[in-house]
């Protein structure tokens, strides 16, 4: 930031807690305009407030009242005529901002704009211009007022530069917007989605496939970050977000995904140096303070409690702190400001780790991604050989919890897949297994979570107290045993309770039993006795 922002934002602060309009008298009159004694008796004012040269403190002065009239101009516009004003600034890593503005109807499609502002920008493609207004990037197919845009307000528009040229950005946007898509939806189940612990997240089909998308879009603009390409990088995140929103409200607050999302956004906000969209990075800051309190505790008390002080989640939260440092700072609150830097500071401190340490982990064949989570993890004197104690824990318990998948939720949730093409209400494959373990039969504990929606204290509650209404109303399939393939299972090796358990499972499908029981054997031992 500049000195001469900082002095304006100084200013404004002043202007505001006096309540000094600077297009009302004595500062300005419709018939003689800009009043040069008031403004330079204001100038002196606050020139010794802020113990700076009298002629700075009244250009910026001059700077306010200016864009105070053009707002009001553009208020009186639009209340006469319905034309609005509509404040653009291009986004340009390299060669600045440049700042335009367009007059028209809210009521004409968002296409219309972009023509429009791509005409203004002398770009020859309107495809290639990307617009944002608060968080959200302006659809071509919608009226502005459907998308909510306001007499006024501040756009952003990122049209690409250097090697992301506009067309070259537009077409790249395309191709990881088509390969993420592919690979959601690809039948081979080419990801999965796992927790922190490598447990799997079980979600209904909808908002699974809308998670993976938003998911994998974040992971295409953390790479794009890292070259810092941000622009590209703000537009797969704010694609992810609209993927996002789709999700379960109480399920997105109770995940950290979300919050890391709305970081990612409001970081490549202040990389390019955009404070207009100020409001959507408060908002989104607040989000993810909210996020992290459900997910962490208060000021993190059930996180540190959990994984100790000198968890990685730290870095989540410097990050936090330091945007809301800017933020705060942007506002003219100096002092929380301050306290937010200090905090970021201390956890920066204590999140860098020794370099040779990590080349050490490293050359002993260790991934960098996981020896920097453990250093930071392990401190002390004895930190590397913590570090790879670490490392080895956290590998079993994530072999753990993959195992524990590949077995019986994995056959529960294909068994579940079948029964749901049928019936629309989705189950949680989890759920059934914990109620399996619990002793109740599969097809009741199904039931009841598909009357209880999901909710497994309710569902123990339905099986305990109406279990005979729910046997009475449970269909009656019995899957009989196709005694080829269980003779092929016991060829296999298997052993025959198990080739019954999971040919049932698998309606008789020899492939899904085979994998089921290769899933579960633990180890080549194991292997070797079948």
């Amino acid at each position: 930031m500049s000195h001469h922002d900082n002095l304006f934002i100084q200013i404004r602060a002043l202007l505001q807690s006096d309540g000094v309009k600077l297009w009302e008298e004595p500062y300005y009159s419709e018939d003689l305009g800009s009043i040069e004694g008031a403004l330079e008796n204001l100038a002196l004012k606050y020139s010794g407030t802020l113990s700076i040269h009298i002629d700075r403190c009244k250009f910026i002065l001059t700077e306010l009242q200016e864009n105070a009239l053009r707002t009001l101009a553009a208020r009186r516009e639009f209340s006469s005529t319905g034309i609005a004003t509509l404040k653009i600034r291009r986004i340009d890593q390299h060669s600045g901002a440049t700042m335009v503005e367009v007059k028209c109807s809210l009521d004409i499609m968002g296409s219309e704009l972009l023509a429009n502002i791509a005409k203004k920008l002398e770009v020859p493609n309107a495809a290639h211009v990307k617009c944002i207004a608060s968080g959200k990037v302006v659809s071509a197919n919608a009226t502005l007022a459907d998308q909510k845009l306001n007499n006024n307000q501040q756009l952003i528009v990122i049209v690409g530069d250097g090697d992301n040229t506009g067309e070259a950005l537009y077409e790249r946007i395309n191709r990881i917007r088509a390969d993420v898509q592919a690979v959601v939806s690809s039948k081979n189940n080419l990801i999965e989605m796992e927790d922190q612990n490598g447990s799997q997240v079980y979600l209904p089909p909808s908002e699974h496939k809308a998670l993976l998308m938003g998911m994998g879009f974040c992971e295409k603009a953390r790479a794009a970050m890292n070259r810092e390409h941000f622009e590209e990088a703000l537009l797969l995140l704010l694609e992810a977000d609209e993927h996002f929103a789709t999700c379960n409200s109480k399920f997105l607050e109770s995940v950290d995904n979300y919050a890391m999302l709305n970081l990612d956004i409001v970081w490549c906000y202040f990389c390019l140096k955009n404070v207009t969209q100020l409001p959507d990075a408060e908002r989104r800051l607040a989000q993810c303070s909210r996020n992290f309190g459900i997910s962490y505790g208060d000021n993190f008390e059930r996180l540190y409690s959990l994984k100790g002080k000198n968890c990685p989640e730290r870095a989540l939260i410097m990050r936090l702190r330091l945007l809301q440092g800017v933020i705060f700072f942007h506002q003219n609150l100096r002092n929380q400001a301050f306290e937010c830097f200090e905090a970021a500071k201390a956890l920066l401190s204590e999140l860098k780790i020794n370099s040779d340490q990590l080349a050490l982990l490293v050359d002993m064949g260790f991934d960098p991604s996981e020896a920097r989570m453990a250093l930071r993890s392990c401190k002390g004197g004895t930190a590397v050989e913590q570090a790879v104690q670490f490392i080895h824990e956290r590998r079993q318990q994530l072999k753990n919890a993959r195992k524990k998948y590949k077995g019986s939720e994995r056959a529960m949730e294909r068994r579940l897949k079948r029964s749901n093409s049928k019936d629309c209400t989705w189950v949680n494959p989890r759920s059934v297994c914990s109620l399996n373990d619990m002793g109740f039969e599969s097809g009741l504990a199904t039931l009841a979570l598909q009357r209880a929606n999901n909710d497994i204290l309710k569902a123990v509650e339905l099986l305990q107290t109406e279990s005979d209404e729910l046997d009475g109303a449970l269909p009656r399939l019995p899957v009989t045993i196709d005694k080829t393939k269980l003779a092929q299972l016991l060829q296999l090796g298997f052993h025959e309770n198990d080739s019954r358990v999971a040919l049932e499972n698998a309606s008789n499908n020899i492939e899904e039993a085979i994998d089921n029981r290769m899933c579960a054997i633990d180890s080549e031992e194991e292997l070797t006795t079948i």
